[in-house]
């Protein structure tokens, strides 16, 4: 009954957050010195050709009004034509939207995978030399710059070791080989029981969500470090411990449940900004996500497409920060 009575709130704050978000957006966009009507005409257009595109494009009307009419096709599902592609934008993200999800979800599951474990121990043997390995690698997971990261990456494992597959998500000879049903060519592999597929596109993967998840890592591992000690300080530990309960049910049960509502934030923060945020990965990897798109309608002045990739990424966060609540109530009764 609570949540019922709260949804309509959630529901206001959610409208007013995306309008904001696509309002900032929309203004920017506006005021750059990126000419839109160039990416269609071209520098070399007449001046009647460039003024009757630029109308078609409604960029003759106030800005208010430019916002007013945007919103307004927006809320009917209508993101607008790209520019660049010359396609509707929402068929563009549904296109390259599920690249970015499989790469992020990919890079935290090894995120976590390796972060938590990481950071328990740093907490549980503090100051010695596990500690001091975990601080390492978070330290050169903040100060390493992603593409740097990427190009070493793709040199070695890809040029000398020949261990994985080279950029893109799909090598040529597999291209088209199966059905598009989710768009996560892993997914669509094993339904289609192509295995070869299959294998290529892990192949393809594994680097790249490796680069992006070590990031994850450092920040998984420092936060769950941060969180270990302070439970293992708490007394409800030394109680455990004068009755004769073994340090592994401690840490691994005792400690760790309670802070488990605390990792779910830091888990959901690191997934939506893997999301939104592997530009450079994508970049590197010659990965055609979310993230790439839109850098190439920005520096294209493809507004639409920067709006419609933008109000994703919002509804992303948005969603995101839903589903940790509700992850809330199951693991602390308290939050019901």
């Amino acid at each position: 009954m609570t949540a019922l009575r709260q949804a309509p709130g959630f529901l206001l704050q959610v409208a007013l957050t995306l309008l904001g978000l696509l309002a900032v957006t929309f203004f920017i966009g506006r005021v750059v010195p990126i000419d839109p009507v160039l990416a269609v005409v071209g520098d070399q257009a007449p001046r009647d050709v460039y003024e009757a595109v630029r109308r078609e494009l409604g960029l003759d009307q106030p800005l208010w009004v430019q916002f007013w009419l945007y919103v307004k096709k927006m809320a009917a599902g209508d993101f607008g034509m790209s520019l660049v592609t010359n396609a509707p934008v929402i068929d563009d993200i549904r296109r390259v939207f599920p690249a970015t999800l499989e790469l992020a979800t990919f890079a935290t599951v090894i995120g976590v995978a390796l972060g938590v474990p990481m950071g328990i121990a740093g907490a549980v043997w503090q100051d010695r030399w596990p500690d001091q390995l975990v601080r390492v690698i978070g330290l050169v997971g903040y100060s390493v710059p992603i593409f740097w990261l990427g190009i070493i990456g793709l040199l070695v494992f890809y040029g000398i070791l020949g261990w994985v597959q080279g950029p893109g998500r799909l090598g040529i000879f597999f291209e088209d080989m199966v059905p598009t049903v989710t768009g996560v060519i892993l997914l669509d592999a094993a339904i289609a029981g192509e295995w070869e597929v299959f294998r290529n596109a892990f192949g393809h993967v594994v680097l790249p969500s490796a680069v992006l998840g070590y990031f994850s890592i450092a920040y998984i591992a420092r936060m769950t470090r941060s969180f270990m000690l302070e439970q293992l300080n708490q007394e409800y530990v030394v109680t455990a411990r004068a009755k004769g309960v073994s340090e592994a049910r401690i840490i691994w049960v005792h400690a760790l449940r309670n802070i488990a509502v605390q990792l779910v934030t830091v888990i959901a923060l690191s997934y939506a900004r893997l999301l939104e945020g592997a530009v450079l990965t994508e970049t590197v990897f010659a990965w055609p996500g979310l993230g790439r798109y839109l850098t190439t309608a920005l520096l294209a002045g493809d507004m639409n497409a920067v709006l419609g990739a933008t109000i994703v990424v919002g509804l992303v966060f948005v969603g995101i920060n839903l589903l940790s609540d509700l992850l809330y109530r199951l693991l602390d009764p308290r939050a019901r």
